[in-house]
């Protein structure tokens, strides 16, 4: 995303920007929050971002901090709120157009780019771990969307929409390594490759 770098701000300073506009926390709490919302299968945001993101919003003057009642106690004790300043750069960012026009590079599709120099056996090994794993994910996605339903009490949610499309996409790629697994006797070398002069 060019544009983030160019502006300075990543997917993690959006994130917490967007959550600090919810309601003011201090950082042990923001980290805490993203835990509870599973924000890690969606966006990668590690603890010590969180904090690094805090102090770099700070500088910016994106979020300010707040008075809070608790003792003075650095950066776990300080309440942060989003500034006018930063729900307008969040604004600006959330319209950008590259969110809409990328496409996400999977490693298993890199990895069956390769698989033809894998030892035998190797490629249908694969394909059952892989499905055994789609299979936990598709098993902890549906507990997730029946927990957000429960929590926000109704379907037109983004966290609903988004937690439906990550099942839907899992049922698709399972529905594919099941053909795959069928056809995988009949793979073979191209017949006519072509290579650059």
């Amino acid at each position: 995303m060019p544009a983030v770098r160019k502006r300075g701000l990543t997917t993690p300073d959006l994130v917490l920007l967007s959550l600090l506009a919810e309601r003011p926390m201090h950082g042990y709490q923001a980290n805490l929050e993203l835990e509870r919302r599973e924000v890690r299968d969606w966006a990668g945001i590690s603890r010590p971002q969180v904090y690094y993101s805090l102090e770099k919003l700070a500088d910016r003057g994106l979020i300010r901090t707040r008075a809070s009642d608790a003792p003075a106690a650095g950066p776990e004790r300080s309440v942060f709120e989003t500034t006018a300043k930063g729900r307008s750069a969040l604004a600006d960012a959330l319209e950008r157009a590259d969110w809409a026009t990328q496409r996400e590079r999977p490693p298993f599709l890199t990895w069956m780019a390769l698989s033809w120099q894998a030892r035998p056996g190797v490629f249908e090994q694969q394909l059952r771990r892989r499905q055994s794993f789609l299979e936990k994910e598709l098993a902890r996605e549906q507990e997730v969307l029946r927990s957000v339903r429960e929590e926000v009490g109704h379907r037109f949610h983004e966290t609903v929409w988004m937690v439906s499309l990550t099942i839907e996409q899992l049922r698709t790629e399972l529905r594919w390594l099941r053909r795959l697994a069928r056809d995988v006797h009949h793979r073979a070398a191209a017949r006519h490759p072509q290579y650059a002069e």
